[in-house]
């Protein structure tokens, strides 16, 4: 009778310890609970990692191009459309949409999340005058993160296409209007601002230990700016008399005592050299810079944006169409791949860095060895503002006005014959390869000449 109670007993506990695991899992969501910033994080590596283990394969469909990256929290992805401003939440576990709004400008910026709150910058690209870019409206909105509804609006003088960055109770927004913006998350009242000097046009800060970092473009010379957010003043400016574009463009990393960024040199109408630097975090020094390499001017984002993984910087040229990674504390360059154009930030786990490009490509690479460990086709002009990693699914936005979600191991398991004709060792074999049908076509018409009856007795 005790055997049988003590079985009884161990069957409840196996029973209700099944449960318990079951609903542990059943809870486990895709995504984080909260983005604060550009890609998640001051490496620009957004990953994210808990005991959820289902493979995505979703392609969610919008009204517009998608430029931005789209932000996972828990179970939903948030969108933002280019030109028509649509903005949207999708559960990507029930693959359905939750709702949509709207924004009443394009939307470049990340609809960042905190306190059940997003946060997404508007704006174009067009200039109001010689000091404002920025035509229409500009600003940026605070949306109820369940509903999609509007909670306040902040408008600014220049675009808001930078990600606005949420740090302590406060949202700080770049803008083309040459200003730092620090507004109150829960009521949208400005705290203060401060003037920059210069135009931020795609380069979203980066905070860390209190620092806000930012490239900033016109007027000449381009300069890197750092903030005291608790002083609320400029801690140092490094400027960039050679540079002429993409630094404006560049959201900086993070790297222990560096902070690095890219941007272009030389004279605008020749090919321009692909720069990129490490500045000290304290004072601005440089501590070491680079030539990716000269190439032809691309339009719109002329500058790859890096990344940081394992003590390497990541990052893809569009002027010199490579990839690279660069030893992160003394700028060695480690390894160089010929591509395709590709301005976004890669994104990188468990020793496999994701590149995406402008061909709608994403391919994968041994972070150790360089190996391609495969490649896949998406579609359209992938975002350039890159992929990001939740639970093994990469996740990337497209200029075809989709979303494309896929666990990794679809892309690691693909070998994609246009990307490989694309590469070096393509590109030999094909020039060999029509050598050889160039040989073998003269020798067949030889033979064919020489058995021609119309030639006998010439």
């Amino acid at each position: 009778m005790k055997k049988r109670v003590r079985n009884v007993m161990l069957s409840a506990l196996f029973l209700t310890g099944s449960l318990m695991m079951t609903e542990q899992a059943s809870a486990a969501k895709v995504g984080p609970e909260e983005w604060t910033e550009y890609r998640m994080n001051s490496e620009n590596n957004p990953v994210y990692n808990s005991s959820f283990d289902e493979e995505i394969q979703d392609v969610i469909e919008t009204n517009n191009q998608i430029r931005s990256t789209p932000v996972i929290v828990g179970n939903n992805a948030y969108i933002g459309n280019h030109e028509s401003g649509d903005l949207y939440s999708y559960n990507l576990v029930e693959g359905t949409m939750n709702w949509e709004a709207k924004a009443p400008n394009w939307v470049h910026s990340e609809m960042i999340y905190a306190e059940d709150n997003l946060f997404v910058g508007f704006g174009n690209r067009y200039f109001k005058n010689e000091t404002t870019r920025g035509t229409e409206e500009s600003g940026v909105l605070s949306l109820d993160a369940e509903t999609g509804e509007t909670r306040w609006k902040f408008e600014t003088d220049g675009e808001v296409m930078p990600t606005p960055a949420f740090h302590d109770g406060t949202v700080y927004i770049v803008a083309g209007d040459r200003h730092l913006y620090a507004v109150d998350a829960e009521s949208g009242e400005e705290e203060w601002n401060l003037e920059l000097g210069h135009v931020m046009s795609m380069s979203s800060p980066t905070i860390e230990d209190g620092m806000l970092y930012v490239g900033g473009g016109t007027p000449s010379p381009y300069t890197f700016t750092a903030v005291d957010l608790e002083k609320e003043e400029i801690s140092w400016q490094t400027e960039f008399p050679e540079a002429y574009a993409g630094l404006d463009d560049v959201p900086p990393v993070i790297y222990e005592d560096s902070v690095i960024t890219t941007a272009l040199e030389g004279e605008e109408d020749d090919n321009p050299t692909h720069m990129i630097y490490a500045m000290n975090t304290d004072n601005g020094e440089m501590k070491w810079k680079d030539s990716l390499g000269q190439g032809e001017m691309v339009k719109n984002n002329k500058s790859g944006a890096p990344m940081i993984y394992e003590d390497q910087v990541f990052v893809a040229s569009p002027i010199t169409k490579s990839y690279y990674a660069y030893n992160a504390a003394d700028g060695e360059q480690n390894w160089k791949y010929d591509a395709n154009v590709s301005k976004a930030p890669p994104v990188a786990e468990d020793g496999t860095v994701y590149f995406t490009d402008k061909e709608g490509f994403v391919y994968a690479f041994d972070t150790e060895t360089y190996e391609l460990l495969g490649s896949k086709e998406l579609g359209g002009v992938l975002a350039p503002s890159g992929p990001v990693l939740m639970n093994g699914n990469l996740i990337v936005g497209s200029q075809d006005s989709n979303v494309y979600a896929l666990p990794t191991s679809d892309v690691r398991g693909s070998s994609d014959a246009s990307f490989f004709w694309t590469s070096p060792l393509g590109i030999t074999l094909f020039a060999a390869t029509a050598l050889l049908a160039v040989v073998l076509l003269f020798i067949l018409r030889k033979r064919t000449a020489r058995k021609d009856p119309r030639r006998v007795g010439k």
